[in-house]
């Protein structure tokens, strides 16, 4: 009895131990950035690179992959369509993508067609000009919209509707201007956007904080509003005022994460899942956050699913407030 006893718990150890090893380390690990280079979606992927290449959890860089067009709409059309099943693909989201998707910008598919994976840090909503601007604050901005909107180009990354454009109508309608008025330039991403400003082609550029950082450092531009609670910390920002203080009562987080296709199987998703809690709760990888401007927020599996569709109900309202809904 004994015998059979041990051979019993000895097969159940071994099942156990084969179910573990199932899904092993993807052969082609690869992260999708719904942008061209430079912006967000490309500062989310390089951050996941570093972090799971420097922690060991893959042997070999993950290749990035870039893939634009409609702020997130091609590439989450591409997975749930064409690439439901890779188990060694994430695609990298921010809130902006939960907007769109809230306005049914992404298609026939909507926030339940994929796996929400993990979030992996914020960044915050920023008002930027070139460093030699006329703009010296936001009031100085506020004052020139309010005299004539048509003489100050707005540069976002996308059209009416997506995250840069509802900042600026945000902060605009606080100062009781209608954001219709408004004159924007619609673009794809960060770092088209920061070309864009540098080169003249606008006056002032909706963005990120995060993305922002590079070109504060190097002098290129400097930033009127950072729409956070309060000030951030690092030395790059810390001196930036909010929007809050300024008298424009706007807030705009940013979470920045991944999602997998709707048919990766439970055991590909469950390792990438236990991967990024190792990962998301080590020093390494806070150090790596901070040195990309990036905040904490890590959220994975079945809560950030919750957070992602509590997210996308609260900004259908927003965007029916303004008028973007049917």
């Amino acid at each position: 009895m004994k015998s059979v006893l041990c051979s019993s718990l000895l097969a159940i150890a071994c099942l156990g131990i084969a179910t573990y090893t199932l899904a092993e380390e993807p052969s082609r690990p690869e992260c999708i950035a719904p942008a061209s280079p430079g912006g967000g979606f490309d500062l989310t992927c390089k951050l996941a690179q570093s972090a799971l290449l420097d922690s060991k959890k893959l042997s070999r860089p993950m290749r990035v992959t870039y893939m634009p067009g409609g702020i997130g709409a091609v590439a989450y059309n591409a997975v749930v369509a064409q690439r439901a099943s890779e188990g060694g693909t994430i695609t990298a989201f921010s809130s902006g993508s939960l907007l769109n998707l809230a306005q049914g910008k992404f298609g026939r598919f909507d926030e339940n067609a994929v796996k929400w994976l993990a979030a992996v840090g914020s960044s915050y909503g920023a008002i930027a000009v070139r460093a030699d601007s006329e703009f010296k604050t936001l009031d100085d901005l506020i004052a020139a919209l309010k005299k004539d909107p048509s003489k100050v180009v707005i540069g976002s990354g996308g059209t009416v509707g997506s995250q840069d454009w509802m900042q600026t109508a945000l902060v605009a309608r606080t100062a009781g201007i209608d954001p219709r008025e408004l004159r924007y330039v619609a673009m794809e991403g960060g770092g088209e956007l920061a070309t864009s400003l540098l080169g003249g082609h606008i006056d002032v550029a909706s963005t990120d904080i995060s993305d922002s950082v590079p070109h504060i450092e190097s002098g290129g531009i400097r930033i009127l509003a950072v729409l956070a609670d309060e000030r951030l910390p690092g030395d790059a920002v810390v001196d930036i005022p909010t929007a809050k203080e300024q008298g424009y009562d706007v807030s705009w987080p940013v979470i920045r994460g991944f999602y997998m296709g709707p048919d990766v199987s439970e055991e590909d998703y469950s390792w990438w899942k236990g991967t990024f809690e190792e990962v998301l709760a080590s020093e390494d990888y806070a150090t790596l956050r901070e040195q990309r401007e990036l905040f904490p927020f890590s959220m994975t599996g079945e809560k950030l699913d919750t957070y992602v569709k509590k997210q996308v109900a609260d900004y259908k309202q927003l965007a029916s407030e303004f008028g973007l809904t049917q």
